[in-house]
């Protein structure tokens, strides 16, 4: 009896051992050497280069560069943003803001945030 479970024992270690010891290859190993990554924020940043305005394209542009701490950028890309429309979430006026201060300029900065304290209570959507 003891030479029988002293046997199941080592075929279960020795399985596990062998099924460490081979390599694995993913399907997502092999489909990812076939195609190459596209960086939407180039290429939305070429769209806008080459004159295409829209609200929705200025927003991901401004929103990327303030995600990525690219303030400066960001402040750009709010100013194109703001010169299209003024009917936005406060949350865009805070991000310009905020992208205004890091480039010291506090006035215009200070006039935004003015604007969006006088901006009507039913414009201003609650976020969930």
């Amino acid at each position: 009896m003891q030479k029988k479970l002293v046997i199941l024992v080592l075929l279960i270690v020795f399985s596990f051992r062998a099924a460490a010891q081979t390599e694995t290859f993913y399907k997502t190993d092999k489909i990812g050497e076939k195609y190459a990554y596209v960086d939407v924020i180039r290429t939305y940043e070429k769209v806008a280069a080459k004159g295409y305005k829209s609200v929705d394209l200025f927003q991901k542009l401004g929103n990327s560069s303030y995600s990525n701490c690219e303030l400066e950028k960001a402040a750009e890309w709010y100013s194109e943003l703001f010169a299209l429309t003024t009917d936005l979430d406060p949350v865009y006026y805070y991000r310009y803001a905020e992208s205004l201060r890091s480039i010291s300029e506090n006035e215009k900065a200070d006039a935004l945030i003015e604007k969006l304290k006088h901006k009507p209570k039913t414009s201003i959507k609650k976020k969930v």
